[in-house]
């Protein structure tokens, strides 16, 4: 098992606005300043040149298109709703907001099968969201796939209940924890794990500073090291998306880190210069994605790990 893939499945956007259904928790997300039709351009245009970018280091991008109907402003985030796994199994999540639920596509396994991949299952655990439950895929998952290890800030995006479920159902083990971070002066819930952590082949890279429970922050320090070096980031490299970054391969099997430029330019030389040294940086401008989507590359992405036929 290797933990970075080769294929991912990307969905290109026909609208992107502010979603305001997730603004209520995300806290990432600020108003447009710019203006609806203009951003939503600005959001294509930083969608084509990373999956370009890609493409062009011969990583499998299966891009999808979004629908007009019905409109879906975080379309473009797909990991939150859909994970595929080494046996061929893909799971459907529980999403916060209403007009997320409405990403989820009822022909994924045809779709799959189409581009040349097997699915044996799906498991579909998405019912929980009518009871107010949520977990919304490897937004609040950051999975250590070679160890079968998940990581989980707790959180209203990130219910224990279903984290147990998900975990019957998948065979991971769960750490969990609570993150935070400062706004306007108070620490409020980190919405996703994925903002703070990504975990790669050689390293993770982690905010360990967001974990104010000193228990909670010895825990996850300890399980990260105990596999692989880690690199911290600082909360302020969380607010530029540092923490939101992606291992992928390429079909010579060449390792990527993806990420913002944003998040690149957050970055300290002696930070960069552990990364360089395990794998290649990818880096394109997402700062329109970033500001209204309040994710960044990492969440424009879901790995796809399905054998091929």
């Amino acid at each position: 098992m290797d933990q970075s893939t080769n294929t991912v499945v990307m969905i290109r956007p026909i609208v992107f606005s502010r979603n305001e259904q997730t603004a209520v928790n995300n806290y990432f997300q600020q108003v447009d300043t710019v203006g609806f039709g203009d951003s939503s351009t600005a959001a294509i245009m930083e969608f084509d040149d990373l999956v370009e970018k890609m493409k062009f280091n011969g990583i499998n991008v299966l891009v999808w298109q979004d629908n007009a109907d019905p409109h879906t402003p975080d379309s473009l985030f797909p990991n939150n709703w859909v994970s595929f796994h080494e046996d061929n199994t893909v799971f459907l999540y529980p999403m916060f907001a209403p007009n997320r639920r409405l990403e989820r596509l009822s022909n994924l396994a045809e779709r799959m099968e189409d581009v040349g991949f097997h699915v044996n299952q799906i498991i579909d655990i998405s019912d929980s969201e009518n009871y107010g439950k949520y977990l919304e895929g490897t937004g609040s998952l950051v999975l250590d796939r070679v160890n079968k290890l998940a990581y989980a800030c707790l959180s209203e995006r990130t219910n224990s209940e279903v984290l147990d479920i998900w975990s019957a159902q998948s065979g991971y083990d769960v750490i969990r924890f609570r993150a935070f971070h400062t706004v306007n002066e108070a620490r409020m819930p980190v919405y996703h794990t994925n903002v703070i952590m990504s975990i790669c082949s050689e390293f993770a890279t982690v905010c360990l500073e967001s974990i104010d429970d000193l228990e909670e922050r010895r825990m996850v320090k300890s399980s990260l090291e105990h596999h692989r070096a880690i690199v911290e980031i600082t909360e302020e490299q969380v607010n530029e998306f540092a923490g939101n970054m992606l291992e992928v391969k390429n079909y010579k099997g060449e390792k990527f880190l993806i990420m913002s430029e944003r998040a690149f330019q957050s970055l300290e030389p002696e930070q960069l210069s552990i990364l360089n040294q395990r794998l290649q940086i990818l880096h394109s401008p997402l700062e329109t994605i970033e500001n209204l989507g309040g994710g960044s590359a990492r969440c424009m992405i879901a790995e796809v790990f399905l054998t091929s036929k």
